[in-house]
């Protein structure tokens, strides 16, 4: 299962870094620009990203939260929130190689952002974490594509075929 997610965490790396170079060519303008979406902004949505693997690393570490909201906006740039967003693949990337099987198949007992307490295992987890993180990509990705710039190819065995 470690490899599992360790490709998981390597791809998410990898279609992270392409969808942010593609929003690089955006104006702030765009970036922000209110489209509907569920966070409003291609920036919004990639703040989200940010704060709910933040969350979910503190809870996967038996940290306490960090205190922000799920909408909250962590950086206002998109050079900042590149940089930022780098730093976490990568500590995502240290926090999945260092596991192993017995990690992965403990419970991890933390609360949700209501309160409610939970305990579930590591594997489960993950699994939901890496689903979140593609799930809002791909409204990112859509996003990109409205906002007029050309959306990178994000697909998993892509990343596969390169590797």
């Amino acid at each position: 299962m470690k490899q599992h997610y360790l490709r998981f965490a390597r791809y998410n790396q990898w279609a992270n870094r392409r969808l942010f170079a593609a929003a690089s060519s955006l104006a702030e303008e765009k970036l922000w620009r209110d489209v509907g979406a569920f966070f409003g902004s291609l920036m919004g949505t990639f703040n989200h990203i940010l704060v709910a693997d933040m969350l979910w690393m503190a809870r996967f570490n038996g940290e306490a939260a960090p205190a922000v909201r799920l909408d909250g906006v962590l950086h206002r740039d998109l050079p900042g929130l590149t940089r930022a967003r780098d730093a976490m693949d990568e500590t995502i990337l240290a926090f999945v190689d260092a596991l192993d099987e017995a990690r992965l198949a403990a419970d991890v007992d933390y609360a949700s952002t209501r309160g409610t307490r939970f305990s579930q295992p590591l594997d489960l987890l993950l699994t939901h974490f890496f689903n979140h993180q593609t799930h809002h990509r791909g409204q990112a990705h859509s996003l990109v594509s409205q906002l007029g710039a050309e959306p990178p190819v994000l697909d998993l065995i892509y990343f596969a075929r390169q590797a």
